[in-house]
């Protein structure tokens, strides 16, 4: 512990990565104070009474964690980062149909600033299309409009929000240049841990009131359980050994024969993004259905914990893990690349061989990845059937978690990698932080 302490102490002695974490925290609390400005004319007091009151759906509660609060709130920043998201995973999608967007995936760093651009301009009709909708469905039915809400209240309102979300943006790319990780998974993180507190201490409170504090204790344990279980897979790996190729510089030899490397294959290659997917088309038939009267698709969609809404959730989880894996890994490239650079794995022959042992490694680890995914993804319903309030309850599992386990590991590997730059230790004694962001070859 006494070694750990003095790491972090070693932290501020590296004048560039302090700087860079004090920018970090600069840029995040002008994000949450962001997220408390409420827009110009909103009653409030309206919005507040009708919280208190539980007329809140499924779909504005999760909205609600993603944004820290700040849809619920009506603030400049109610759309919060979630519309880039948006538009960036259409950018991917595109890039998969669209010959134009592949091309300029492939010319490097001009290509990717060029579709940076289209991100934007994606996200700014994203952001145009969901202002007013916002308003009138959230806003005007919780009865919060201005009496003399007319066309410039309106105009002016959409223009907010739209430049409010864009500042998230702004603030996300500057955090990611300029501070300590991904600035946009870290904004959307600190909006969930935002709600935690708030949900801990409802449950702690409830707890409290029952005398059932050992239950408290109980949530308290699986909770650090199922983090311990997300950190263990998010980092798992299988090392495929490889052999690389004697080379000769100078008249030496540069790489001995038969030197061993490893390609590592992650078990959860396609990170949080099979979940991000999934809860998007859920949210579809929550917005058609919830609260209609009786009927079989409101009684499956109308409930997030409910065990219809669940199992089709689970089974697009599943169908997308497998999707975005054979986005993100390309066999036939990576034996391409090996072959190469003279590399090989042992026993298979290189070029097609390759390819398909790699494919078919790939596939058998896919498997039991996507059924990690899928039951991260409901525990939250466990959890409530356990009798854990809504709130702390989503806090279990889903894409919550998985989303504040990826970007702590990734922080925590950035700031690590500027110490072990210095000669200093790492932040665990005889460990090495990984984050999701693992090279796809490795040693070569």
């Amino acid at each position: 512990m006494k070694k750990f302490i003095e790491n972090i102490k070693n932290i501020w002695k590296v004048e560039e990565l302090r700087k860079r974490i004090i920018l970090t925290l600069s840029l995040i609390l002008i994000y949450r104070i962001g997220s408390f400005i409420i827009l110009p004319g909103v009653d409030y007091t309206a919005l507040v009474r009708a919280q208190e009151s539980g007329d809140q759906n499924m779909l504005e509660t999760l909205l609600s964690l993603f944004s820290g609060g700040g849809f619920t709130n009506a603030s400049i920043m109610a759309l919060g980062i979630m519309p880039y998201i948006s538009a960036s995973i259409i950018m991917q999608l595109l890039g998969m149909a669209v010959p134009a967007v592949q091309k300029l995936q492939q010319e490097g760093e001009s290509g990717r600033k060029q579709i940076n651009n289209y991100t934007r301009i994606l996200t700014i009709i994203i952001c145009a299309l969901q202002a007013p909708s916002y308003l009138a469905l959230y806003v005007e039915s919780k009865g919060a409009l201005p009496a003399d809400a007319g066309t410039l209240w309106w105009a002016q309102s959409i223009i907010v929000m739209v430049a409010g979300a864009m500042f998230a943006v702004w603030l996300g790319e500057r955090i990611t240049d300029k501070g300590v990780g991904n600035g946009i998974s870290l904004l959307i993180t600190v909006g969930i841990l935002a709600r935690l507190p708030e949900a801990f201490m409802a449950e702690f409170s409830f707890s409290a009131q029952t005398g059932n504090l050992i239950k408290i204790v109980l949530e308290i344990f699986m909770f650090m359980v199922v983090v311990l279980g997300t950190v263990l897979i998010v980092q798992g790996v299988r090392k495929v050994p490889l052999n690389t190729a004697k080379r000769v510089v100078g008249g030496r030899n540069a790489t001995e024969q038969g030197a061993r490397s490893y390609l590592p294959i992650k078990v959860n290659a396609s990170g949080v993004m099979p979940i991000i997917f999934a809860q998007a088309i859920m949210t579809v038939p929550i917005m058609i259905f919830t609260g209609s009267e009786g009927g079989f698709m409101a009684n499956v969609f109308g409930d997030i914990y409910g065990f219809g809404y669940n199992i089709a959730l689970a089974l697009l989880i599943i169908i997308f893990t497998y999707f975005y894996t054979a986005i993100m890994i390309n066999p036939r490239k990576i034996a391409d690349d090996l072959k190469r650079s003279g590399g090989f794995i042992p026993g298979i022959r290189p070029g097609e061989d390759t390819a398909n042992y790699i494919d078919s490694l790939v596939s058998r680890i896919t498997f039991p990845g996507s059924l990690f995914l899928a039951f991260v993804a409901i525990i939250p319903a466990i959890a409530k059937l356990a009798g854990v309030n809504d709130a702390f309850a989503m806090f279990f599992g889903g894409t919550s978690l998985l989303i504040m386990v990826g970007v702590v590991l990734d922080t925590l590997q950035q700031i690590e990698s500027y110490l072990l730059n210095r000669h200093m230790d790492g932040l665990m004694e005889g460990t090495r932080v990984k984050g999701r962001r693992t090279q796809e070859l490795s040693g070569m």
